[in-house]
Formats: structure tokens, sequence, C-alpha cells
């Protein structure tokens, strides 16, 4: 007796015990938790947050089954690479870019912004400094750095450029005066002269393209956008007449190349597994790609899983330029929308080119494809320029209802007559 009655009196308080604590588990990260965390949580695009991380995950499996192509090219007599050598470190750097993008992403807009500004500066003087001090490989003088701390400032430069030109480009709203146009195109010319020196033709063509979707969208008339298609036409034209790089990618593009091109390779390569592929590992026509691992992954993806897998990739790539232009509908501060919109043509961009070079649409630009490729300085770099895409597009999705928060009208007269 004594015992039950022992017991029955101790399930109130186990009662109690247990809602306290499902409480305390439903206030953390909840509606009613304030703290910055919960704040974060809750202004954060999950579901482009979760886009991105589907495209991290495909990279790793992309990258494990291209490890072993490189490795065997890479491998010596001296020294033997193991299969799984470059997956071990893309798993290396995306156990480190990802906090970075989480950090980023955490940061309030302006201190986003100002972070762009100053790592933008700091790019731009490491890559002035690369012609002199830097690092050739494969006949590309790009990197800088020594050891293990090699990085391609070229990579690191374009979403902080992005972000700094939609600044830049802002201040004209507050005063139509400033030449920020002329120092825009200055700017950007200096960039693509810098990049043309490698050479590297890939990242000259990106750069151009986010300074011409912003001046786009910064409105400038017609008549101006035109003679700025005009001019992008022209300096093609030349680079082919003037460019030896060029000039070569694009007469192979053209005419057609020897069985060792690497553009007819990658289209080999990415047809030869069918609608479903191949299988994981089973790929033959991967180990004739020059750089399986990085410029040409796609096509690795196209035999071993298929080209349904290759169109699911490309649909993610769509989803999430829907998705970061869905959340600028309503958005009223000129400098976000330039902001989000420039490193959204750097990333969507980027994957198109890629895409298009391995399906044979474009001449070949060494260009990777964002999140999926390997690549340290890539991958950090885009992982820092989704961070700042996260922290722009952050809102909290019930100010706008706020019974405290005043709308006026934009038809509301400066001054307001007070009659008795």
């Amino acid at each position: 007796m004594t015992d039950g009655t022992t017991s029955q009196g101790a399930l109130p308080e186990i009662a109690a015990g247990l809602k306290k604590k499902r409480f305390q588990l439903e206030s953390r990260l909840g509606r009613s938790d304030r703290s910055p965390l919960a704040i974060w949580f809750w202004e954060l695009d999950r579901v482009l947050l979760a886009l991105m991380l589907t495209l991290i995950a495909i990279g790793l499996i992309a990258v494990a089954a291209a490890s072993p192509v490189s490795a065997l090219k890479h491998s010596t007599a001296a020294v033997s690479l193991d299969p799984l050598y470059y997956f071990y470190r893309q798993l290396g750097w995306v156990i480190v870019g990802i906090p970075m993008m989480l950090v980023v992403s955490m940061l309030p807009k302006e201190q986003a912004r100002r972070f762009a500004i100053i790592a933008a500066v700091a790019a731009f003087a490491l890559l002035f400094l690369v012609p002199v001090f830097g690092k050739s490989v494969n006949g590309a003088q790009r990197w800088i750095g020594y050891g293990f701390a090699t990085i391609q400032p070229g990579e690191f430069l374009k979403p902080f450029y992005a972000v700094s030109l939609a600044w830049l480009l802002s201040l004209r709203v507050k005063d139509p005066s400033l030449p920020v146009i002329s120092l825009s195109f200055v700017l950007t010319g200096v960039v693509a002269l810098l990049l043309m020196m490698q050479p590297n033709l890939g990242q000259t063509v990106i750069f151009c393209g986010i300074w011409f979707v912003l001046m786009m969208i910064s409105g400038l008339s017609a008549r101006l956008i035109a003679g700025m298609g005009v001019v992008g036409v022209g300096g093609l034209i030349a680079a082919y007449f003037f460019y030896p790089v060029a000039t070569q990618r694009i007469n192979t593009w053209l005419f057609g190349g020897d069985e060792f091109d690497q553009v007819m390779l990658a289209h080999k390569a990415l047809t030869g597994g069918g609608l479903l592929g191949t299988g994981p590992g089973l790929g033959t026509a991967k180990f004739k790609l020059p750089e399986a691992h990085t410029d040409y992954i796609f096509s690795v993806i196209g035999e071993e899983f298929g080209l349904l897998a290759c169109v699911a990739i490309a649909l993610v790539y769509l989803a999430i330029i829907v998705r970061v232009f869905l959340r600028l509908l309503d958005e009223e501060d000129n400098f976000i929308i330039l902001a989000v919109a420039g490193l959204t043509a750097q990333f969507g961009g980027q994957a198109l080119i890629n895409m298009a070079v391995n399906l044979q649409l474009f001449p070949s630009k060494g260009m990777t494809l964002p999140l999926i490729s390997y690549g340290g300085s890539s991958f950090l770099a885009l992982s820092l320029g989704v961070g700042l895409l996260l922290a722009f597009t952050r809102r909290n999705p019930y100010l706008d209802r706020s019974q405290y928060v005043t709308k006026w009208p934009k038809d509301r007269p400066k001054e307001i007559m007070v009659t008795k």
C-alpha cells in the first residue's frame, strides 16, 4: 500500500516535469525564443539553404566518382595517390566551408555589406600581385601563396565584387551626379585585364556578365544597354583575333578538334551513360577527360548517373535562381536588390557556362560547377558568396503584418494640414 500510494503521488510530479521539459524544448528556436540564433533561424530562407546543401551533397558524390581518374593521372612512379584522394580533400573543404557559409549568413545586412567591400579590396590587391608572385599551373598563372595556403584571388573576388559593385551603383539613387557608371566600367576593365593576363577567359566573362546584369537592373536607358551589348560583342571578336587562347578554343568549338579535344571528350562521356548511367564507379570514358574532378565533372555525372541526373541538377540550379528572385518581389532596398541579383548572376552564370561547355554548346572555359566541382578556392569562395546571399535574403516574415509598423502611403503629402 505504501509503495502504491507513493508511486501514485509521484505521477503528478513526473507529469509536471515532463511538461516543463516539453515547454523548454518548444521554446528553444520557437516563435517565442528571441535569442540571436532563433531570430537568424526564422529569418533565414531555409528552402534556399536546403537547395545549396543539396548541391554540396551531390558534389561530394560526384567528386568521389571522378577522384580515381585524377588520382591516376597525377600519380607518379615515386608517389601513388589514393583513388579517393581528391574526395577526402573536398570533404575537408566542405567541413571548413559550410561553417563559414553559416557564420556569414548570420551577419546583419550592414555588416555583410562592409565585410564584402573590405574583402573585395583585399582580393583585388592580391589579384594585382598574381602577375609578379603568382604560381603557374598547366600554363596559367592564377594562384598565389605557398603550399597549403595557395589561393586563387579571382575566385574570391567574384562574390565580393558583385556586392561592392551593387553598393557603388546604389549610391546613384542618392546622388545621380556621382560618376558611378564610369567608375564601375573602369574597375571592371582593370579586373578583366588582370584576368586576361593569367590567362583566364572564363572568369573574365563572369565579371563582365555581373557588370552587365547590374547595369540593366540599375535603370540605365535602353540605348546605353544596347551600346554595352555592342561593345561586348566587339570585345569577343577582338579576343578571337588578338587573344591566342580565345582563338584556339573558339576555332576548336566552331570547326571541331581532333580525337583528344576536351569538349568532344566531355560530350562523349556525358552522353555515354544514356538516361540512367552506367552506375557509380563503372564509367570508362571519364578516364579520357583532362580535368574530370573540376571542369568536366558534369560529364562524369552524366556517364555514371545518367542524363536524368544531369537534368535534376540543372533543375536545382534553376530552383535556386527562382527562389532568390521570389524573395526580391517585395524588396524595397535598392542595394539589396542589386547585391542579390549580382550574386545570383555570378552563381547561375558560372553553372550555365560549365554545363554548356560539357554539352558542347560553349567553347572550353576552364570553369568549375558551383558547389559540385572539386577545388579549395572555388568551394570556399562560393561558400562565402552563398553566405552573403543568405544574409541579404533574410527577412522577418511577420514584420509587415505587425500593427506597430507604420506604412506611409506613397502619395502622402509632405506637409500635413491640421484642421480644427
